[in-house]
């Protein structure tokens, strides 16, 4: 930046090379809306210039130039609007469009005209419609033109080929010189009321809150003599109000810089009497701080009170809003919280020249402030970081009240926001509605001591001006959060419910975090108490990067499964990126110790995964039944934060998907549970009989069920006999199934003694009857089968009820081959017989159960005749394809899934081979 300062003399005019002349333009109507133009022949009793480079920081530097001028001339009451319509326009020439700046500073004997000239001419103003038609205040080439309309007394706009300038003129206050404030003169009966003798009471107070000086106004106001009362705590005669949404009491108030307020003293006499106060904190020359109060009676707080800063006027046309809120923020308003809060730390800047600005929400409970705007701070200290608000160390103290930081070094911690930001100054103001802390405003600087009180009023006053606003928008984009949240959580329980599989399970939980809770989630589950948690499921937004977190977590040791609810910060996944990051780029430089002039390749990976992770990290106990049964991590990038919202549907999720994971997990459990048992219950595989080929198929009914009513069996007996066995028990499920193994094992046990078909029967029929109530009836084709030496098959069977078998000739007949007899499991005694039936080589035996026979599609059935219409269209196939053919028949025959179980066995002899 080059500057220069000319005391006095005319400044010549620039000319553009090549001599050509100067171009002027003037917004239409410029007369009517801002009055006649001034004139160059006006007399300049001062200038300053100086150029700025077209780079961000140049606009701070304008603000600083422009206010170090007009401070320096004397004209403090014009600096605001003057730093800010610069600030506005050196942004529009450095930021927007991109080349360097001129600022000129004119002193006349009106006021002060100041030129901004950028070299971007073309950028021109609109020169047709009234100003109205400028656009909005958030557009590149509105916003300053509308606040030199608004704020200066005249403005214009001048043209060269290579220059554009705007130029503003602001006019001194008419008042008398050199005073800080001044008021008109009133009638007598509107100036403030006071007794005849005003007193000042001046009382002095130690580092402890004690009393060391009481002057005389004092003993005359409320009736104590100084011996009286000095050493004494003054808390033992104030009355302190308790104000709704304020924690400072007298103790506190003692210790601030400054304090400006009403209390009570309570008097000799007994009564309480209402004081005006003003407080400052001082130090004597030892360094001892003390603190003096200057006390009135309430009713003369007009000699003690500081004024009230009434806004400048903003020279809005008649019938333009002067509002102001709309003075501060600009109109129109931002209707986005986002937008209006931005747009709220800016103007916060301008006004008050700052390097920083910051503005903060207060949770419900009002125990956290959460970032939510900030301008000219690192990105670190950006949206939703959250600091506690009480007092403490590393706390947000000031945070209810104004305050004012003259340096940070000397008080470190005081504002944890501007930790490491090489902020000194600050001033800061709460943002109240209805008594209640609704968030707070803070600027800063990186010099010391910028800011005093009247700064600190001036920002009040302004944040009294957005507090409603700013409740209203963030109760609006509450509602909203409410609302999605609800729609959310309505969405995730119906997924959650429509799964039972524990993998599907997980992947659910992390599709729907991200993103739209956090960029990156990983799930941890628990298989039983004494289990470490194992890294389950991983997902980020970006594909590409969820193989390197999941290479880096399982690096790092789990969290620990603590099952108290609610999000907890996990910083080791942020760590342990950050130090992997730091060994390969120090790799790639050939820092590592191995000197290498070629980069890693794993590089690119770690430095991007560590930029994944870099953020903020939350873990969430997965707690089901009472029990921890793994841990949802929720993670952002670098420099990234969760708002407080997030968190709280983060924890409603996390309840739901545990409750979903342990009913995932409890019914793979007995799931395994139950196929085990049913496979216990179906027969080993089959034995190979010589000279006999056997086909079994078998289908249960019912999702899930393996074994059901429906059995069958095959097995030696002895001397080269086999048993087989085909039955029906009545229903279907575990009960039945339950029957079915009592009868498969009976079955072996008794044949194997040596028992006749009849025998062995009679005897299942008694084991059936002793289950009592638990008992189900049984229908069963049992028999006994021994190859003979000429390549036949004698079978002896019993049809307890069963559908009879088939016999399927090598001519294709088919016929019955046993009578039926009775059932088992319903009358006590018995008396069955055995048949016997010889199978000829290329003969079948076609057992089946009712499940095939009464396969039903509407009023139609399979049979016993249908099923025999079949069996005669299977002459000469094995007994493979036999079984295959019945069971393709009755699957086509109706279109509905099977709803009763199915066996099917198959036995042929086989025809000798001929040569």
């Amino acid at each position: 930046m080059t500057t220069g300062l000319v005391p006095g003399g005319q400044p010549p005019d620039p000319q553009p090379a090549g001599g050509m002349p100067q171009q002027r333009r003037q917004l239409p109507d410029e007369t009517g809306l801002h009055g006649e133009r001034g004139s160059r022949s006006s007399v300049i009793t001062a200038r300053a210039a100086a150029s700025f480079e077209p780079v961000g920081r140049s606009v701070a530097s304008a603000r600083s130039f422009v206010r170090d001028t007009l401070q320096g001339w004397g004209y403090a009451d014009i600096v605001d609007d003057a730093v800010v319509l610069t600030s506005e326009l050196v942004t529009n020439a450095v930021v927007h469009a991109g080349t360097s700046a001129d600022v000129v500073c004119l002193r006349t004997e009106e006021g002060v005209r100041i030129e901004v000239a950028d070299r971007y001419p073309e950028r021109e103003v609109p020169l047709q419609g009234s100003l109205a038609d400028m656009g909005s205040p958030d557009r590149e080439g509105g916003r300053g033109l509308q606040l030199c309309a608004a704020l200066a007394g005249r403005w214009g706009v001048d043209y060269t080929p290579t220059h554009k300038t705007v130029w503003f003129h602001l006019d001194l206050p008419e008042r008398p010189v050199g005073t800080r404030s001044a008021g008109p003169c009133l009638p007598a009966e509107l100036l403030p009321l006071a007794d005849g003798r005003v007193r000042v009471a001046v009382v002095q107070i130690d580092r402890v809150g004690a009393i060391t000086a009481w002057n005389e106004d004092a003993e005359e106001l409320f009736g104590y003599p100084a011996e009286q009362v000095v050493g004494k705590p003054l808390i033992d005669l104030a009355a302190w109000p308790h104000t709704p949404g304020t924690s400072t009491g007298i103790v506190e108030a003692l210790q601030l810089s400054r304090w400006e307020g009403s209390y009570g003293i309570r008097g000799a006499h007994g009564r309480v009497t209402p004081v005006y106060a003003s407080h400052l904190r001082v130090r004597d020359t030892g360094g001892e701080p003390s603190t003096v109060c200057l006390l009135v009676r309430d009713h003369e707080r007009a000699v003690l009170q500081s004024p009230t800063r009434v806004p400048a006027d903003t020279g809005a046309a008649e019938g333009q809003s002067t509002d102001p809120f709309e003075v501060f923020i600009g109109s129109p308003a931002p209707d986005d919280l986002d937008g209006l809060l931005q747009r709220t730390v800016e103007r916060a800047r301008d006004m008050l020249d700052a390097d920083a600005a910051f503005l903060l929400l207060a949770t419900d409970d009002e125990t956290e402030l959460e970032v939510r705007a900030s301008t000219g701070l690192p990105s670190a200290r950006q949206r939703f970081a959250r600091v506690p608000v009480e007092a403490g160390p590393g706390r947000y103290g000031s945070a209810r009240m104004p305050a004012v930081h003259d340096d940070l070094t000397a008080v470190p911690g005081a504002v944890p926001l501007l930790n490491g930001t090489g902020m000194r100054s600050v001033v800061t103001v709460p943002l109240k509605v209805e008594g209640r802390l609704t968030g707070s405003l803070g600027v800063a600087a990186e010099a010391p001591a910028r800011y005093s009180n009247e700064e600190a009023l001036r920002l009040q006053f302004a944040a009294d001006r957005i507090a409603l606003a700013v409740e209203s928008a963030r109760l609006g984009e509450l509602e909203r959060l409410r609302r999605g949240s609800l729609s959310f959580l309505v969405e995730a329980s119906d997924l959650l419910a429509g799964t039972l599989d524990r993998d599907q399970t997980l992947a659910l939980m992390a599709q729907m975090t991200v993103p739209t809770l956090a960029t990156w989630c990983a799930v941890y589950t628990i298989a039983d108490q004494a289990s470490d948690p194992d890294l389950s499921y991983v997902l980020h937004e970006d594909e590409e990067l969820i193989d390197g977190i999941k290479s880096l977590l399982s690096k790092v040791p789990p969290p620990d499964p603590v099952p108290t609810p609610g999000a907890r910060v996990w910083t080791a996944p942020g760590e342990v990126a950050h130090q992997a990051a730091l060994r390969s780029s120090m790799r790639s430089l050939g820092l590592s110790g191995n000197t290498t002039h070629q980069v890693t390749s794993g590089i690119g990976p770690t430095l991007a995964t560590a930029a994944a992770v870099g953020g903020e990290t939350v873990v969430l106990p997965l707690v089901a039944r009472n029990r921890v049964i793994g841990m949802l991590t929720l993670g952002k990038p670098a420099d990234e934060h969760f708002r407080q919202e997030i968190l709280e549907l983060a924890e409603d999720l996390s309840r739901r998907a545990a409750l979903a994971l342990d009913n995932a997990r409890l019914y793979s459990e007995r799931t395994a549970i139950s196929q085990s048992l049913q496979r216990s219950l179906l027969p080993p595989e089959l034995p190979q009989i010589q000279g006999v080929e056997v086909e079994v198929i078998y289908r249960a009914a019912g999702e899930g069920n393996e074994v059901g009513g429906d059995f069958y069996d095959l097995f030696p007996i002895h001397d080269g006999a086999y048993g087989f066995a085909i039955g029906d028990v009545c229903g279907t499920g575990p009960n039945a199934a339950a029957v079915t193994g009592l009868a498969r094992h009976a079955l072996r046990l008794l044949a194997r003694e040596g028992l006749s078909g009849p025998a062995v029967l009679e005897r299942l029929n008694s084991a059936i009857l002793d289950e009592g109530a638990r008992s189900r009836f049984l229908t069963l084709l049992y028999g006994e089968l021994r190859p003979q030496e000429d390549g036949s098959a004698e079978l002896k069977v019993v049809c307890a009820g069963h559908p009879l078998p088939l016999r399927l000739r090598q001519d294709g007949t088919v016929e019955p081959a046993a009578e039926p007899q009775p059932l088992l499991g319903v009358i006590e005694d018995l008396e069955l017989y055995e048949q016997t039936v010889t199978l000829d080589p290329g003969d079948v035996l076609l057992c089946v159960t009712d499940g095939v026979t009464e396969r039903r599609e509407g009023a139609r059935m399979l049979g016993d005749d249908g099923l025999a219409d079949v069996l005669t269209t299977c002459t000469g196939l094995t007994a493979g394809a036999v079984a295959a053919r019945i069971m393709r028949a009755v699957e086509r025959f109706a279109s509905d899934a099977p709803s009763d179980d199915m066996a099917i066995l198959a036995m042929r002899v086989p025809e000798p081979h001929r040569d």
